[in-house]
């Protein structure tokens, strides 16, 4: 197979910094509710910011640096976008227009499913298209934006849960070659939990009229099983993917996770033997950014000068109520 690689990540985080103070109540501090303790500070989309506009801000600066390195024309684009500004075609093909890729690419693909570990899942199927020989380059766009766009609104800011989320995007290029190969990605489905994390607007279907604000949450009284969850899901997929490279947990150089709150920041290093400046933290300045945590936690730590030539770095979350998990280890 081809090899391929995730040669460089970028980010977009909206201007509007918000405090906690914003929302009329917090969640608990006990061990339910650790899981919706809010974050210090967290940034919302304006009113009339598309996931476009997110996605194209993340995007331009990463693609004209892959121009000025010499990398050919786009030929796959991946999105997860956690609030579809469109009920039925999804952002990429917005934002390829607005990006204004030309040829247009020949694979557009909106992923709705993943959650918070979609860039993994993104980097595999762009991995796989690039490996079988069918693309050469590949456009990652994981945008979160129900912060300001869901959370904020009146009937939704004073439930526990309505703190934590903050709006972001990150993005990720994939090409062909060796240049910092993607060196295996693990999946897990875990299907039987899809049903544990509900869009709902009480009592009625969010799509049949009537009144009340549409909330996004767990079922209430599964929180417990799925702290479990999450507390495992993370270390498993992380300890499958490092047998399957022969190395121990502990020789990762860098662990960017999905950002969901400071008690699974916590427990995933622990458990998997890290340190905490091996396991960047974004989550008190960003909250909990969804699909996005990853790639915008990666650009960070890269711009911050914490991964060094020949690093290996490993990108590993859970989603939702723990239907999906993923991991992928990346050569820097």
């Amino acid at each position: 197979m081809i090899p391929v690689s995730l040669v460089d990540v970028g980010s977009y985080l909206p201007e509007h910094s918000v405090g906690t103070e914003f929302y009329a109540g917090q969640g608990a501090q006990d061990s339910e509710g650790a899981m919706f303790s809010p974050p210090a500070a967290r940034r919302h989309a304006a009113p009339d910011e598309s996931a476009t506009d997110m996605a194209v801000a993340a995007a331009l600066p990463m693609l004209e640096r892959r121009r000025e390195r010499g990398d050919g024309p786009v030929d796959v684009v991946l999105t997860n976008v956690s609030l579809p500004d469109r009920a039925f075609t999804g952002a990429g093909a917005d934002i390829v227009a607005r990006l204004g890729l030309d040829p247009v690419p020949e694979w557009i693909i909106d992923v709705h499913n993943s959650g918070c570990a979609a860039f993994v899942y993104l980097m595999k199927l762009g991995r796989g298209l690039i490996a079988s020989g069918q693309a050469r380059t590949a456009l990652i766009c994981c945008v979160q934006n129900t912060a300001g766009q869901l959370f904020a609104r009146p009937e939704l800011r004073g439930r526990k849960h309505a703190p934590v989320p903050g709006d972001g995007c990150g993005v990720g290029f994939l090409t062909a070659g060796d240049e910092s190969p993607i060196l295996d990605v693990v999946t897990d489905h875990g299907v039987e939990y899809a049903n544990d994390m509900t869009l709902s607007v009480d009592t009625r279907k969010y799509w049949e009229p009537g009144e009340g604000e549409i909330d996004i949450g767990f079922t209430d009284s599964k929180v417990k099983q799925i702290v479990a969850r999450g507390n495992q899901l993370v270390p498993q997929v992380t300890r499958e993917l490092c047998e399957r490279l022969g190395t121990p947990t502990t020789d990762i150089d860098l662990l960017v996770t999905n950002q969901p709150n400071r008690m699974f920041l916590h427990n995933w290093r622990e458990d998997l033997g890290l340190k905490p400046e091996r396991h960047p933290d974004t989550f008190d300045r960003y909250g909990n950014l969804f699909g996005a945590g990853i790639p915008v936690t990666l650009s960070q730590a890269r711009d911050d000068g914490k991964i060094d030539k020949g690093d290996l770095v490993v990108l590993s979350g859970f989603a939702h109520a723990g239907d999906f998990a993923a991991a992928a280890a990346v050569r820097w």
